[in-house]
């Protein structure tokens, strides 16, 4: 594990640069970001580059051993660019077109922006790729950040007509594929096809769903273009972004596909603040932890996300070192909080942890957030945090394996769900970061990737929300089944083709001869509304709510649970279809958060994976014949772990030897 830094020295006085090079390395840092904001700071005026400044800043890291990690400054097109150029600036949803004076301020499809990104990522490669103190390149800066993701500005409809065009050839192919044909929608030439905003009502979702992967496509070819424009400049360097965890705009796996390495910022303060409200639904009880640690299945789901992009170490390129300022409490941390952070991205896989900032900063937007140094450059907690760390290094957890269990997680289901949710408070996220929890409180590790990832060696394999299914995917999930794995489907799998048109065969559609059972009713359930389950694997006094399906299991297929009573009384609600050296199982309801906890404790002891009893609040891991353990708890929490009683003191890291 490395510590570093993310540093702005164009903000501080020069005659205080080495002073701080001198500290970080003192504080055990030794990577530091720069430079991914100052484009204006490097090219002053159009064509007129500025780098004697960076030039000395890298050099003065560089003595002090300090090794860089330059971003390029494509999140912050200066003034004079926008001035010449203003159609660079994008549209929003509501047709306006959104200004200068804070960040992020562009469309990525337009032709003389990208041509200027490329010229000034040129130039930044040329004059550094080589320089032995840089080793790594972030592009730009959080990509789609401040609802920036998609843009409907004239640029991006026409370059969404050409992303048409290639993806359908021809205009009947579309029609036929959006089902134009309702409310009289079909389309005679391309030129008629715009941007799906400012729709009386609702736009057509296969119009909208196609929208949301043309801008994450856009956004993944601009990247592409730095990646090209770098990679022969910089031998030997990675190249990266920084992801923001389990944000929805893009596709993450699209955008990390080229990176040699995926990144995130981590803050788990806001984080708790702002996401707990499609992570928690108001019928289930929100998970205990201290006010100041974040909560630690948000980060989790966070840092589980981003190392299944490419299901390799991954870095923290910006960790919460102390209070942030833009979430709605924003608390202020203690030192405790800032070292349990470090520890759980170790053991979620993370290689490298990058506190952001070094001085919290005097002006502009960001005066009330912290740093590991305060605003008059006495140290802050983060910076006890970091300096007790250093020593910690040697011991914390070795790089995580593969694990037995995937997760299954895709954007276009997420994005379909977001169009035509059904029911209020379905949510894809949600409904896969429930399962993640669980797995979670049971100390059951997994790795949370995309359909599309070779699944050789998972024993279980979870998908709980396959809503947009092909062909292709089916016969990836039944060749793993065949082979031996564990496949359990959730409600609403195979509903719709990749187009988001509702499929003409019977449900669960290409998933029928997988799951040995066909879904003959639903019922979205208000709530109030429940439904008696029935059988041996839960105990009595168990109901379904939210979603239930009724399915009616093929021969050979064992229906597991019943519905006792409702409208779907004596119907199957949980199937289990034998197939090949494994097994699938459809759920056939949308379960209670204690519901989703017994069943998987019940299908992973199955397979000899055992599951633990963890408090909320407490995440536990194996690591080179260790438990580590970390209490996010104020107070002290008890454990009963191989056997042993274990007392875990609140806040805290504890390890332990495993017992064979």
């Amino acid at each position: 594990m490395q510590l570093g830094v993310c540093y702005y020295p164009e903000h501080w006085p020069e005659e205080r640069w080495a002073q701080d090079a001198r500290l970080m390395r003192q504080a055990g840092l030794t990577i530091v970001r720069i430079a991914e904001f100052a484009w204006a700071k490097m090219e002053p005026q159009p064509g007129v580059y500025d780098w004697g400044w960076l030039d000395r800043a890298i050099e003065t890291l560089a003595a002090e051993g300090l090794k860089v990690v330059l971003g390029t400054p494509t999140a912050t097109p200066p003034a004079w660019l926008v001035r010449a150029h203003p159609d660079v600036l994008p549209v929003d949803a509501q047709g306006r077109r959104r200004a200068f004076g804070s960040r992020r301020h562009y469309c990525s499809n337009a032709p003389i922006y990208r041509t200027l990104s490329e010229q000034i990522v040129r130039a930044m490669g040329q004059r550094y790729g080589q320089h032995p103190a840089v080793i790594a390149w972030q592009i730009d800066n959080e990509f789609g950040c401040h609802d920036t993701a998609r843009c409907y500005c004239d640029h991006c409809a026409a370059a969404f007509r050409r992303w048409l065009q290639a993806r359908y050839g021809t205009l009947a192919a579309l029609n036929e594929a959006w089902g134009t044909v309702f409310w009289s929608q079909a389309y005679g030439d391309w030129e008629e096809i715009d941007p799906p905003h400012l729709t009386v009502t609702e736009a057509n979702p296969s119009h909208v769903l196609d929208y949301e992967r043309f801008s994450s496509d856009s956004v993944v070819a601009f990247q592409q273009l730095q990646l090209d424009v770098l990679r022969p400049l910089t031998p030997g360097r990675r190249l990266t972004t920084n992801f923001m965890g389990d944000f929805p705009d893009l596709n993450y796996h699209d955008l990390a596909r080229s990176l040699d390495l995926a990144t995130w910022d981590s803050y788990p303060t806001g984080f708790a603040e702002m996401n707990s409200a499609y992570a928690y639904p108001e019928w289930e009880q929100r998970p205990t932890y201290a006010y100041d640690v974040g909560d630690p299945y948000i980060t989790g789901f966070c840092h589980a996300i981003t190392h299944g992009t490419k299901r390799a170490p991954f870095w923290v390129m910006e960790q919460q070192c102390g209070h942030v300022n833009w979430a709605t409490y924003n608390p202020g941390v203690r030192p405790a909080a800032v070292r349990l952070w470090t520890w759980h991205a170790a053991l979620a896989g993370a290689e490298a942890v990058v506190y952001f900032r070094w001085r919290a900063c005097r002006f502009a937007q960001e005066q009330h957030h912290s740093g590991l140094l305060n605003h008059d450059a006495s140290p802050a907690i983060g910076l006890q945090a970091v300096h007790a760390l250093r020593e910690e290094l040697p011991h914390l957890p070795a790089e995580r394996k593969q694990a037995k269990i995937a997760l299954l997680y895709s954007y276009e289901d997420l994005w379909a769900f977001q169009l035509q949710p059904h029911r209020k408070g379905f949510d894809y996220r949600r409904l896969c970061f429930a399962w993640w929890r669980a797995l979670q409180r049971l100390g059951l590790e997994a790795d949370l990737i995309p359909y599309d990832a070779d699944l050789t060696g998972y024993e279980m394999i979870l998908a709980p929300g396959a809503f947009l299914v092909s062909q292709q995917q089916a016969q990836a999930l039944e060749q793993a089944v065949r082979a031996g794995a564990t496949l359990v489907l959730g409600v609403r799998s195979g509903v719709k083709s990749s187009s988001n048109v509702v499929t003409d065969e019977p449900l669960p559609g290409v998933l029928r001869s997988l799951a040995g059972a066909t879904v003959t009713a639903w019922h979205s359930l208000p709530p109030g509304v429940s439904m008696a389950l029935s059988g041996t694997c839960l105990p009595e006094g168990n109901e379904a709510a939210v979603w239930a399906e009724a399915l009616r299991p093929e021969p050979g297929t064992l229906a597991l649970l019943r519905y006792r009573d409702g409208a779907l009384a004596g119907a199957a609600a949980l199937t289990e279809h034998a197939l090949g050296a494994g097994r699938v199982l459809y759920l056939g309801w949308y379960p209670q958060f204690a519901q989703l906890e017994a069943l998987l404790r019940q299908w992973a002891n199955a397979l000899g994976l055992m599951a633990l009893d963890l408090p909320d609040g407490v995440l536990a891991a194996q690591r080179d014949g260790e438990w580590v353990v970390l209490n996010f708890n104020e107070t002290a929490r008890t454990l009963v772990l191989d056997g042993r009683t274990v007392e875990l003191p609140g806040c805290e890291i504890t390890k332990l030897g495993t017992r064979s």
